[in-house]
C-alpha cells in the first residue's frame, strides 16, 4: 500500500481507506497543501485554470481529469506523473446531447428559436433524421454512446477510427466516403492529426445540404471554411465547441444561417457528478492495493 493524498472538488466526498482526502473545505490550493497532493482532480467547471496549480504540487503522481478530452492538460506532464482520462464518465451525457444537436440541426430548431422572440410563426419544410446516413468521426467510448442512441431512429450508423476496429472504418478512408452523409459527428479528440481535419477540401466534400455536428473540440474544425459553406447556404452545423472558445459576442459563428450553437455543455449535467464520484473512487482504491490505473492516457 502507497501512501495517497488526493484533492477532489467535492467536500464530502469519502476515500477508500488509506487515502487522505482534501477538498476546497481545508483552505486554498497554496503552499504546504499544494505539496502534500499525490493525486490531483482538477474542478470540473474551468478545468483549464485548476490545472495551472499543477507544476507546484512537486510531489503529484497522477493527474486525474474530469473531462474525457485531454489534449489542453499534455502541457503539464512531467516524468513520474500519470495522466488519466475520465473515459466513460460523460458518454450518456454527451450522446444524447449530439443526438439533440443532430435533430435540431436536421429540423431547423435554430430558425424555429429564433422566430419565437418575434412572435413569427414560418411554416417550412425541414430534412428529417430518419433516413439519414450518419458518420461518427471517433469511435470510441462516446462515439459508440452516440451509435446506440440512434439505434432507436431510422437512421444507418458508420463508425470511423484511427484504426478502424470494433466495426469501424479508418478515418484515412473518410475523404473518399464523407460525400455520401446526411449528418457527419465528431467525437474524437484533438490531436496534431486531427486538428483542422475537416478543413475547407473536405467540408467542400461533404453533401450538399449535409450537417455537422460538433460536441469533441473546435479545434478540429476549419473555422474559416465552416462559416463561408455556412454563409453559402450548402451545409448546416450544430456545434457544442468552437474554435475559438468561449465564441466571444460578435463573433461571424453566431449569426451565421443554419447553425445551431450551445456553450460547451456536452458532459456538464446530473449525471456527471455520481459517474466522476465512482471512477475517483475506483482509481483511488487502485491505487492503494497496487492496481494498474484505467483510463491512463499519458505518462510524463
Amino acid at each position: 500500500m502507497v501512501d495517497v493524498v488526493a484533492w477532489v472538488q467535492w467536500p464530502d466526498f469519502e476515500g477508500p481507506v488509506g487515502v487522505t482526502i482534501l477538498t476546497p473545505a481545508d483552505g486554498e490550493l497554496t503552499g504546504e497543501l499544494l505539496q502534500r497532493i499525490t493525486f490531483y482532480v482538477p474542478t470540473y467547471t474551468g478545468a483549464a485554470t485548476w490545472l495551472e496549480q499543477v507544476p507546484a504540487m512537486t510531489n503529484l503522481q497522477v493527474l486525474q481529469l474530469p473531462n474525457a478530452g485531454y489534449d489542453d492538460a499534455l502541457g503539464y506532464l512531467r516524468p513520474g506523473l500519470t495522466l488519466c482520462n475520465a473515459r466513460g464518465v460523460h458518454d450518456a451525457s454527451t450522446a444524447e446531447l449530439a443526438v439533440g444537436l443532430a435533430i435540431a440541426g436536421r429540423r431547423g430548431f435554430g430558425d424555429f428559436f429564433r422566430n419565437q422572440p418575434a412572435g413569427r410563426w414560418q411554416h417550412e419544410r425541414r430534412p428529417a433524421l430518419a433516413d439519414s446516413l450518419v458518420a461518427i468521426i471517433g469511435f470510441g467510448s462516446i462515439g459508440r454512446s452516440v451509435a446506440r442512441m440512434l439505434g432507436g431512429f431510422d437512421v444507418e450508423v458508420v463508425g470511423f477510427s484511427r484504426s478502424g476496429t470494433d466495426g469501424a472504418e479508418r478515418i484515412d478512408q473518410l475523404p473518399g466516403r464523407i460525400g455520401e452523409f446526411d449528418v457527419v459527428v465528431l467525437t474524437l479528440p484533438l490531436t496534431p492529426e486531427s486538428a483542422k481535419l475537416f478543413d475547407a477540401e473536405l467540408l467542400a466534400a461533404m453533401k450538399d445540404g449535409a450537417l455537422l455536428v460538433n460536441i469533441a473540440r473546435g479545434g478540429i474544425v476549419d473555422t474559416g471554411a465552416l462559416l463561408a459553406e455556412l454563409q453559402s447556404g450548402r451545409l448546416f452545423a450544430a456545434l457544442d465547441v468552437t474554435d475559438p472558445e468561449p465564441l466571444p459576442a460578435g463573433h461571424p459563428l453566431w449569426q451565421a444561417p443554419g447553425v445551431v450553437i450551445t456553450p460547451h455543455v456536452g458532459g456538464d449535467t446530473t449525471a456527471f457528478e455520481p459517474r466522476a464520484r465512482r471512477l475517483v473512487h475506483d482509481q483511488l482504491t487502485r491505487l492503494v492495493n497496487g492496481e494498474p490505473l484505467a483510463n491512463v492516457v499519458a505518462v510524463g
